[in-house]
Order: structure tokens, then sequence, then C-alpha cells
């Protein structure tokens, strides 16, 4: 049998309880240079949400909707985004390295200019993902 603490237990300061957002419906929502580190919103809805400038360390996005969210200069270091509607998303100036992107959609992702590719994706895994472009990677 688990540990279980006393139902009064209380943790101690600076302690940090990391909510359980998955399948929250944050469409739209503002959350501009937010601290979402460590959190799990799989299958969330983010379509649309300004997450711009925000930490987003090993977030848990698996499958969530984040369709024309703006990501711009975010950190995503060694979020799972695996099966993520990421379509029409700014990913300009975003760090996703280390990222789980298997099977996520990036159809018509902005990820730069011209020829200039401005998002960070060093050690970032995209098996079966749909790049900007429509194409799949490594496929």
């Amino acid at each position: 049998m688990g540990y279980s603490p006393p139902r009064n237990y209380t943790p101690p300061p600076g302690t940090a309880q990391q909510p359980n957002l998955a399948g929250a419906n944050m469409a739209g929502h503002n959350l501009k240079e937010k601290d979402l580190s460590n959190r799990n919103l799989s299958k969330a809805n983010l379509s649309k949400a300004d997450l711009s400038d925000a930490f987003l360390h090993r977030i848990n996005l698996a499958n969530a909707n984040l369709e024309g969210a703006n990501l711009f200069r975010a950190n995503l270091l060694e979020a799972n985004l695996a099966g993520a509607n990421m379509r029409d998303v700014n990913l300009i100036g975003a760090d996703l390295s280390g990222c789980d992107l298997t099977g996520a959609d990036l159809t018509g992702a902005n990820v730069g200019y011209d020829d200039r590719v401005m998002v960070k994706m060093t050690g970032a895994k995209l098996t079966g993902a749909i790049m900007p472009n429509g194409k799949v990677y490594g496929m």
C-alpha cells in the first residue's frame, strides 16, 4: 500500500502544487509571460491563446488544440506536444528543444521569414509530424 498524507495535510510553504488541467478550455485566453511549466494540459483547448514569452518547460500538451495560438518566443523546453493540433500557430522565436512533436500537425505554422527558420528545435522528435508545408516528417 502506498503512502497517503493525512486528510488535513498542508504542503510546506514554497511547495508548488501543479493542478491537473487536462482537457481544460482556455481558448483565446491571455497567458502571455505565464509560467505553466510541468503542468498537465493534455487534450486542453488553447486555440487562439496568447502564450507569447510563456515558460512551458516540460509541459504536457499531448493531443492539445493549439490551433492559431501565439507562441512567439515561448520556451517549450522538453515539452510533450505529441499529436497536438498546431495548425497556423506563430512559433517565431520559440524554443522547442527536446520537445516530442511526434504526430503533431504544424500545417501553416509560422516558423520564420522567407528561407530563414526562426525556431530552435535542437533534439526535437519529429517522426510523423506534419510540417508547415504539409509534408510528413520522416515518412
